[in-house]
């Protein structure tokens, strides 16, 4: 991320390598504004104001409770049954990339049958949906949009472009199990309705903003709904529409 703010922050031009999420830009511009959090009506937030890092001259890492951060995803389109989303969680150190996929059975990108809608259309998605179907090129497809089995881990020291999944790599069981309970325990910490709470899946029952893409899924493939602005005609694929209790692709 680049930051500027003319004299707000000391000595520019550094380069820090401290770990910041989205979640922390509303505590930072509350606080530099010379507001109060809890009197602003805003909601409690795990988020940390960057103010610390402007005032500091120093370069590298700075903070050292800043090394790592939590990602995560839930609804993200329109394109699945009964508007589901994928929900993951993850995190990220210097070193290792974490996910947990809480539903694998489902398409991370979005279905194929309504052309994975959680992808914009481009000439790069058309040419990989082309090769799903050629016995020497589809791991390219399934690495962009095949299923994903439920926990994944990349060294990104050794390979920062995560090809290599080594969740099930016993020489790095050790890591994983560290990274998962570091991530759960912050998550319950939090109050992610993932790990609290008796509906783990309540991000799947808010309803679609938008009311002309509510049960998108089910209107599109009876005709009733259009292709959507972002994706090209070409993206779907029908053959998945009877077949995809057997697509179940994994890396």
């Amino acid at each position: 991320m680049a930051i500027r703010w003319g004299h707000g922050i000391a000595k520019p031009g550094r380069i820090v390598a401290d770990f910041i999420s989205f979640i922390d830009l509303a505590p930072t511009i509350i606080e530099a504004a010379h507001l109060d959090w809890e009197e602003s009506g805003l909601s409690p937030t795990p988020g940390k104001s960057l103010m610390p890092l402007f005032q500091s001259e120093k370069e590298g890492e700075i903070d050292p409770d800043r090394n790592r951060v939590l990602i995560g995803k839930e609804k993200h389109d329109v394109g699945r049954p009964g508007n589901i989303g994928y929900p993951i969680r993850g995190i990220v150190t210097e070193s290792h990339l974490y996910l947990k996929n809480f539903k694998p059975q489902r398409w991370p990108a979005g279905n194929p049958e309504t052309g994975y809608l959680n992808c914009d259309g481009s000439p790069t998605k058309t040419e990989i949906l082309k090769l799903r179907t050629d016995p020497e090129k589809a791991h390219f497809w399934t690495l962009s949009f095949g299923k994903r089995p439920e926990e994944e881990l990349y060294d990104l020291q050794a390979d920062p472009d995560c090809m290599r999944n080594l969740a099930n790599d016993p020489s790095y069981s050790k890591i994983k199990d560290g990274l998962r309970h570091q991530l759960i325990a912050e998550l319950i910490e939090q109050g992610d309705p993932r790990f609290v709470g008796d509906n783990p899946d309540i991000f799947d029952t808010y309803p679609i903003f938008e009311e002309r893409w509510e049960n998108f899924h089910e209107r599109y493939l009876k005709g009733e709904a259009p292709v959507p602005r972002w994706i090209r005609p070409t993206d779907p694929d029908p053959s998945f529409i009877e077949t995809e209790g057997s697509q179940a692709e994994t890396h």
